[in-house]
């Protein structure tokens, strides 16, 4: 990955963080996502769901959650550049996350 597309795919990361974790969770549950920036298709949407498990792993620790179930993970992939010879998706892995307890209201 060369350093435009690290720093793109960690802008997107922030603002979809930012932006997700700013969303009401209904009852005891949160859809969460994370979103890479790479060449190819394939690289970014293995990337994206394996990062979106670290990150689930993180805002759950974060708030005292021990025990959570992920649901099913789904990967939308967009075209960010178009170039003849090669190409750059920004591919991002989402899943709803619940536990048992109450909602985590203001801890994000």
């Amino acid at each position: 990955m060369n350093s435009f597309s690290l720093a793109s795919a960690r802008w997107i990361a922030a603002v979809l963080a930012v932006a997700l974790m700013a969303a009401p969770a209904s009852a005891a549950c949160k859809k969460l996502a994370f979103s890479v920036n790479d060449y190819g298709k394939d690289g970014p949407t293995k990337d994206a769901l394996s990062l979106l498990d670290k990150h689930i792993a993180e805002v759950m620790a974060k708030d005292g959650i021990k025990k959570y179930k992920t649901g099913k993970k789904s990967v939308e992939c967009k075209l960010f550049l178009d170039f003849i010879v090669f190409d750059e998706h920004t591919c991002t892995a989402s899943a709803n996350v619940c536990w048992s307890g109450p909602p985590t209201k203001g801890k994000n």
